[in-house]
């Protein structure tokens, strides 16, 4: 599989599978929060998984390979992409912010 394809996979598990949604990450994962996962996943460097990340899956994704990391981290951007289009749907007058 090539990589977009790994990542679509991995984001559509995250959608099915572990029963994520946009609208849960509006709600869940404030500014950069995401980011952070993917920093911390990139890194190897579990202290900067956001803090009420569930450290057990914290733990399991930073013990993955560089490959599975690198696309639990693409798809985890395309999860804040998607978060940042939803809130700009839905209020058309707020300007997201990205430090």
């Amino acid at each position: 599989m090539t990589g977009i394809e790994l990542i679509f996979k991995e984001r559509e598990e995250q959608l099915t599978k572990h029963n994520r949604s946009v609208e849960n990450d509006v709600i869940e994962n404030g500014d950069q929060e995401l980011i952070m996962g993917v920093k911390a996943l990139l890194n190897d460097d579990g202290l900067l998984f956001p803090n009420k990340w569930d450290i057990t899956i914290c733990n399991k994704m930073i013990n993955k390979t560089y490959v599975e990391k690198l696309v639990i981290a693409g798809a985890l951007i395309a999860a804040e992409i998607d978060r940042i289009q939803y809130i700009k749907a839905n209020n058309p007058c707020q300007d997201v912010q990205i430090n």
